[in-house]
């Protein structure tokens, strides 16, 4: 049974917006994501930071040239139950959990519950690029790489291993992920009102009916699960922004790149503000201010996700060797690329605001995947810096920066 009680506001939270500054009268906003009811955080998100350290172990174990195909599946898969390993995290936690990472990628309902087709690809890429990583990297970790040869390349004290055309296949799936797992839940699934106002949650929240034997409303966890995606393993996650770029690998990482850009400072900033004046919102029962903060976060995740496709793009550029023939010098190129390359395949998960279309379509987004691996036979080997730019450009294009501002 549901339980109802009133919902409140601490009485003694400190308020981060002026009158002048706050979307609403009747919206209190305090400083720190911190929300309770009779005295107990009603803000919960477990499932979202299990996904992102599930995919922080998963990327590592890419590099484990001991690990096997099974394993690494079942990190994706997390399906013990169908004879997978029945352990196969080192975090003893994740291994019990029941969450997975297969189970949310490309599963929003705004953009995949009636396109399971593109869906099932998408989930299935990942699992492609896993087992490539296996079957064609693992046994050419002592080869130097070349063009149409798998293997490894310098990149100052780094070494790199790709794949026949120069993919850096773990940095493919960890900035794919950004898009297909943290981005989509979020922009397209959890801040959605199609779920934020599914059923009787928006008549549930208005009346205190919580979850059953929890302290929220669906409508709150809902909200506070999209939080999870950006902020699920911050040293203090009711203010984040502290440590924004230090906390994992994907969302959080790029948000607080993105926002040490001078060109872009006080991004992360609008981010987490919407997600607190969202959240408040949903308390104050202000839904029309919930929505406004929805779409400030589309926004503001989608540039994330393109100035960092663009980014990488143009060091990429600047890091490929003047002599092409000099096969030798292409490590650091062949990590920018394959990062930009995950980034643009982001762009499909992305959402203009007060819109339920992505900035790219996935026919744009193929185009572009398809351009950086056909400029020759060899995939990235063969790169032209032209095909560089000519996509930097038409990233920027859908946005309100340059090239050079996102590139710097």
């Amino acid at each position: 049974m549901k339980k109802l009680l009133m919902i409140a506001l601490v009485g003694t939270m400190l308020f981060s917006c002026s009158d002048d500054e706050n979307p609403s009268p009747n919206v209190s906003t305090p400083d720190t994501y911190t929300f309770e009811r009779d005295g107990s955080l009603t803000v919960a998100f477990n499932g979202q930071t299990n996904r992102i350290m599930m995919a922080e172990e998963l990327v590592d174990a890419m590099l484990d040239f001991s690990a096997t195909k099974e394993r690494l599946l079942e990190m994706y898969r997390n399906e013990t139950a169908s004879g997978g390993d029945a352990s196969p995290f080192d975090n003893a936690d994740l291994n019990a959990a029941d969450q997975s990472i297969k189970g949310k990628v490309a599963a929003s309902a705004d953009y995949f519950s009636a396109n399971t087709a593109e869906s099932s690809q998408i989930k299935a890429d990942f699992e492609t690029w896993i087992n490539a990583q296996v079957d064609e990297v693992f046994p050419n970790q002592n080869t130097v790489a070349s063009p149409g040869a798998a293997g490894q390349l310098a990149d100052g004290s780094k070494t790199r291993y790709v794949d026949a055309k120069g993919l850096v296949l773990n940095q493919v799936v960890a900035k794919s992920l950004i898009g297909a797992l943290m981005a989509d839940q979020m922009l397209n699934n959890y801040l959605s009102s199609e779920v934020l106002d599914a059923d009787t949650k928006r008549n549930d929240n208005d009346n205190g009916v919580l979850e059953d034997g929890e302290n929220y409303s669906t409508m709150e966890h809902n909200w506070d699960e999209a939080y999870g995606y950006i902020y699920g393993t911050a040293a203090d996650k009711a203010n984040p922004s502290q440590t924004i770029g230090q906390d994992d690998s994907f969302l959080n990482d790029y948000t607080g790149t993105v926002n040490n850009d001078n060109d872009f400072t006080g991004i992360a900033e609008d981010i987490f503000n919407a997600f607190t004046v969202g959240r408040a919102a949903i308390v104050a029962k202000a839904y029309d201010v919930r929505d406004q903060q929805a779409d400030i976060i589309r926004e503001n995740i989608s540039k994330v996700i393109a100035i960092r496709a663009i980014n990488y793009l143009q060091s990429a550029k600047i890091a490929l060797p003047d002599d092409r023939s000099n096969e030798s010098a292409y490590g650091g190129a062949f990590q920018n690329l394959s990062e930009g390359y995950g980034f643009i395949y982001s762009l499909r998960f992305t959402r203009m605001p007060d819109s339920d279309q992505p900035y790219f379509t996935k026919s744009e987004v193929d185009g572009f995947l398809t351009q950086l691996l056909t400029d020759g036979p060899n995939g990235f080997w063969d790169v032209k810096e032209t095909t560089l730019d000519s996509i930097s450009e038409a990233i920027a294009a859908k946005f309100d920066f340059t090239v050079a501002e996102a590139g710097s």
